[in-house]
């Protein structure tokens, strides 16, 4: 199956970044499904109560109607993140919204949580035979005259098929939504969905997604509610408004969220702040410029406990994450007592691994 896709990507980019992803959900609805990889047992993680076969994550955005989980939990995912699932279906912002940044290694997207809604996914993860841990995240229509409804509306929708949830109030797409990480809105936000939470059958993990933008006061009010919340963990961090100088692509013009290789640094040193903030309370996921081995281990080294990717899929394949996990088995079979040493570098410096 990955072959398949190493001779479709060049073909991939002829399209338009949003044609060439509806195009790859499209096939990887039809190929036929593959048990996953036997993964090495010193990748396996215990975190939020749930037990992941490796740390390597497929970041929301992705399967954004909960179409094809199963399918990239057969590349090798340890887990699957899928949405951003709002109430009712939506159609987002006009198109163009999204654009590959081919010299940069990046994407922009200005989607607007465009998805079917919770009915269609709801009855997709219906159907599913529950191996593997797929994550639901969930945020608020545009025009919803009660967003935090809009969450806990989700919460209890997903109740009996969720493996976690994700609160995403950080897309820069929906105007107004980051405004819910203020600290009044926010505590008021987890404390309803907390409550759904508690009073559904099971109990299922809530995770906080948050900027990359944030400065380093916002984010002290953002884990100080967190922590007195008692949520199970956070997601450092969904993509940029910010544009480094250093962009070469054309593209790099475009309204939207920045994801991808120029995201790295902002977001794992946001992870490494948020790491040194929660003092071990709960767990973090680092997401934000993933692309290799390397990567993934400096945002372990930062503070996260698993790791997720999505852009670097569309300049390497779904074979990255084969090759992210047998990285991280070498460095561990190699350098472990370096690794560990080496844990929490990145809090002030730049934390690409050397």
């Amino acid at each position: 199956m990955t072959d398949a896709f190493a001779i479709a990507s060049p073909l991939l980019r002829l399209l338009d970044a949003e044609t060439a992803h509806h195009a790859t959900i499209a096939a990887l609805k039809l190929l036929p499904r593959r048990t996953p990889p036997a993964n090495d047992p010193r990748l396996a993680v215990h975190a939020f109560g749930l037990d992941f076969p490796n740390p390597i994550g497929l970041a929301a955005g992705f399967d954004k109607n909960a179409e094809v989980a199963d399918a990239m939990l057969g590349f090798g995912f340890g887990f699957v993140e899928v949405g951003t699932l709002t109430p009712r279906a939506q159609p987002g912002n006009p198109r163009p919204r999204a654009f590959r940044l081919v010299e940069d290694r990046a994407v922009i997207n200005r989607y607007g949580f465009n998805n079917e809604g919770h009915a269609s996914a709801l009855a997709r993860l219906s159907k599913r035979a529950r191996r593997g841990i797929v994550g639901v995240n969930i945020g608020a229509n545009k025009d919803a005259g009660d967003r935090v409804a809009d969450y806990v509306a989700g919460v209890s929708a997903f109740a009996d098929v969720a493996s976690y949830f994700t609160i995403n109030v950080s897309s820069p797409n929906t105007p107004g939504l980051r405004d819910l990480q203020e600290p009044e809105a926010l505590s008021d936000l987890l404390a309803r969905v907390i409550e759904a939470r508690d009073a559904a059958p099971i109990r299922r993990p809530v995770l906080l997604k948050i900027a990359p933008d944030l400065s380093l006061a916002q984010l002290d009010g953002v884990v100080r509610v967190a922590r007195d919340r008692r949520i199970d963990g956070m997601i450092v961090s969904n993509t940029t408004i910010a544009r480094a100088a250093t962009l070469r692509s054309p593209q790099a013009k475009e309204g939207g969220g920045l994801s991808g290789a120029p995201l790295f640094d902002l977001s794992t040193r946001m992870l490494a702040q948020t790491f040194l903030r929660v003092e071990g309370q709960f767990p973090l996921i680092g997401v934000g410029g993933v692309d290799s081995a390397e990567a993934a281990l400096a945002k372990i080294e930062a503070g996260a406990t698993l790791v997720q990717l999505y852009s670097a899929l569309v300049y390497e394949g779904p074979g990255l994450v084969t090759r992210i996990k047998r990285g991280l088995v070498e460095t561990l079979a190699r350098d472990r007592e370096a690794l560990a040493a080496r844990i929490g570098k990145c809090a002030t410096t730049s934390c690409r691994a050397e």
